[in-house]
């Protein structure tokens, strides 16, 4: 089947669509559900998501949903490949594609055989890059609807060799929140800066002293990233700006140190701006939560891994990531376990230069085929 699901692969690999804005994939993944016989297809959940339920040739048994996510990033591509987007400010840099296509390859053939007891609800998800699809689509009310018990999730990682797998109990990924600090001071003339209340400086002051809330505030043992990644201040050589404004993220493991950078980060900014004069607004956004894998789906999921990989391509405490991944929201709804396969030495994850590799394409088939048909035994 490889050939033919590498081609399902680059002609996704082709139309990228960004967040919501998922309509052609989704008609994609719906016509090709539909031409693999799969018993019921529904679409426009989470507004542009699809779930189709392939029913097993015995009742009694539960229903597991597999899920893979179908939206690209806004990068400008430059691999190169015959593939390549052809929609400007849009590619698949995230292998969202080949993760799409694996699950199709999967839903394919568990349409032929159907050898399992129970339903399996293979879903194809928008708006992981940021949008939290995945909550849109618990919100719709997925899980009770399709009677979902368990939820299981795969994503692909490069510098993991092509045939490996990784995953770990407990947080993979991290919490995502967000922040934007808004310093008020008084704008001037550059060259009399004492009649003015300087806010580049107070939030260079702050940029500096949020370093600490992990070097300083957090337990070393537990991860916590702060990373200012915008400041925006001013627009002439001789002009002390009103104000500067600075956003960031902040990527935490454990809900302690969640709880502990929201409530040092708004200290911070408020003690530093009074220091110098200015004053501050804090707007802390929680984003995706924690990727938290259940104990019991993950020792599940290491025995299928090691089935098709072997025990030795299993790492089964592979370090866990500081990006977010918004499966957690059904990881929150339902017991499961979110894995990394390998996609061999290629360019990294949201980069120009990107690619899914097609070789792991019947690693990540063979996966899913054989955690439905274990998960629920004819």
């Amino acid at each position: 089947m490889q050939p033919e699901i590498a081609e399902w692969r680059r002609k996704l690999h082709r139309m990228p669509e960004i967040l919501f804005d998922t309509h052609r994939t989704a008609a994609f993944v719906a016509e090709k559900l539909k031409e693999f016989g799969v018993d019921e297809i529904v679409t426009g959940l989470g507004r542009t998501g699809v779930v189709g339920i392939i029913r097993g040739k015995h009742d009694g048994g539960k229903t597991v949903g597999l899920r893979a996510d179908m939206d690209a990033l806004p990068i400008d591509e430059e691999t190169g490949k015959p593939w390549a987007s052809e929609t400007a400010g849009a590619m698949h840099a995230c292998g969202h594609d080949g993760h799409m296509a694996m699950l199709l390859g999967a839903a394919k053939y568990l349409a032929e055989t159907r050898n399992f007891a129970g339903s399996v609800a293979v879903i194809f998800q928008p708006a992981e890059e940021g949008g939290g699809g995945g909550r849109a689509m618990i919100e719709d009310g997925m899980m009770e609807r399709f009677g979902i018990e368990e939820v299981f999730g795969m994503h692909n990682m490069p510098g993991i060799p092509v045939g490996h797998f990784g995953l770990r109990k407990g947080p993979i990924m991290a919490a995502t929140d967000e922040f934007v600090i808004t310093i008020k001071g008084r704008g001037g003339h550059a060259a009399m800066p004492h009649t003015t209340v300087d806010p580049i400086v107070a939030g260079s002051q702050i940029v500096t002293a949020l370093q600490t809330i992990p070097s300083r505030n957090a337990d070393p043992l537990n991860s916590l990233v702060v990373s200012v990644t915008q400041f925006n201040a001013g627009h002439a050589h001789n002009i002390i700006p009103e104000q500067a404004r600075l956003t960031g993220t902040v990527r935490t493991l454990v809900p302690e140190m969640r709880d502990l950078a929201e409530k040092r980060l708004g200290e911070i900014c408020q003690a530093t701006a009074m220091a110098y004069g200015a004053k501050v607004e804090v707007d802390y956004r929680r984003n995706y939560p924690v990727t938290f894998n259940h104990d019991a789906p993950t020792d599940f999921a290491e025995t299928i891994a090691s089935a098709i990989a072997g025990a030795g391509n299993v790492d089964s405490n592979v370090a866990p990531m500081m990006g977010g991944e918004d499966f957690s929201y059904m990881l929150e709804a339902r017991p499961g376990a979110f894995v990394f396969i390998g996609n061999g030495a290629s360019a990294g994850l949201h980069n120009p230069n990107y690619d899914f590799n097609d070789e792991v394409i019947p690693h990540g088939v063979s996966y899913w085929v054989r955690l439905a048909e274990t998960a629920l035994p004819a």
